[in-house]
């Protein structure tokens, strides 16, 4: 992103936040554990996140379902974009009536662009993130008629965060999926089903959409401990996995825009800005990139972030990783940051 087009940007975003203005009129948000902000409290999962130390840095300290001891990087987009509120949890009971105006979010931790992943943890797949997407759109039209809801549905801007469950919670350990794809094969598939879903929301009258890339999911550290055969030190193998899928990402944006008169679709670059502090911590102001706050210690998995966990560390602002899959609320302002920078064109 060019000089200008950052001032550009944060001039828009100053002015929004000085005068109370929305940059767009709603924020939409599907996909995984990064972004879920509690969907999963009120499903049949044992992926859930309702529970301290979840949330000992959130608004009144209180565990909502959000995978992190603080805000997500969504969060801090809400607030970059203008909103008073977070998009509320789908499935929560406060989205309902004019809470819902603005957006929702609609996401599942453990799920991912192959509905199979999200069905074997049992929670939301992105097939039905979509259809109650579509019963939100029929819900905003009653609200506020047909005009109003259609400019909301093009103007608003639509979250995608996927992939990382796929591969992490169900390619690497599935060995049906190791035998019937290679790894590219499989990155094809989803490139398949990522495809599907973006024309889907076109069709349903969306036209900015922003979508994260894979993050560096070798450095991970449930990754590690799970693929890194005693090592201490990031996953190559999955690595490269993660920027070979990336490339993919950006190829197939760039042929969907091309197709589709209209969609300002931006692929979000996560994987270098936390390469970046991965190779750098301190110079992002943190004191460790390799092991979690919660649950520090040899073996990292979400599951230890319990409250009897051991070793749970007392300031996670010095962390890149707030437990073994996700960053902390620190990591996540700095993520935020990066996406509003490139994702000018959404808001322009």
């Amino acid at each position: 992103m060019g000089f200008l087009s950052y001032m550009l940007c944060a001039i828009l975003v100053v002015s929004s936040l000085v005068h109370g203005d929305l940059l767009v009129p709603a924020l939409c948000i599907f996909g995984d554990s990064v972004v879920d902000a509690g969907n999963n409290n009120n499903l049949p999962t044992l992926i859930k996140a309702n529970f301290l130390p979840y949330g000992r840095d959130f608004v009144m300290q209180e565990p909502t379902g959000r995978f992190c001891n603080g805000k997500l990087a969504a969060d801090f987009t809400a607030e970059f974009l203008g909103f008073s509120s977070y998009p509320p949890a789908y499935l929560s009971e406060v989205a309902k009536g004019s809470n819902i105006l603005n957006g929702v979010n609609f996401a599942s931790a453990a799920s991912g662009y192959y509905d199979n992943t999200a069905q074997l943890y049992q929670t939301m797949t992105l097939s039905q993130q979509l259809a109650n997407y579509k019963e939100w759109q029929r819900n905003v039209v009653n609200l506020v008629g047909t005009d109003k809801a259609n400019d909301t549905f093009s103007k608003g801007i639509h979250l995608l965060s996927a992939g990382t469950s796929d591969f992490i919670q169900n390619y690497y350990i599935n060995p049906i999926l190791n035998i019937v794809y290679t790894t590219d094969q499989f990155s094809n598939k989803l490139m398949n089903y990522y495809s599907s879903f973006i024309q889907n929301l076109y069709h349903l009258g969306a036209r900015r959409i922003g979508v994260t890339s894979l993050p560096p999911t070798g450095c991970l550290p449930a990754a590690i401990t799970l693929f890194g055969l005693g090592s201490n030190q990031c996953v190559t193998r999955l690595n490269q996995d993660a920027v070979s899928f990336n490339n993919k990402l950006n190829i197939t944006s760039q042929n969907l825009k091309a197709r589709l008169p209209g969609l300002k679709l931006v692929v979000f670059d996560i994987y270098n800005p936390l390469m970046d502090i991965i190779a750098k911590p301190t110079d992002s102001g943190f004191f460790d990139a390799r092991k979690a706050c919660c649950g520090t210690g040899t073996i990292e998995t979400s599951f230890l972030c319990n409250e009897r966990s051991i070793g749970t560390c007392s300031n996670a602002t010095q962390y890149l990783f707030w437990d073994g899959f996700h960053p902390s609320e620190a990591a996540n302002q700095i993520l935020a940051q990066s996406l509003l920078q490139q994702g000018f064109d959404l808001i322009s």
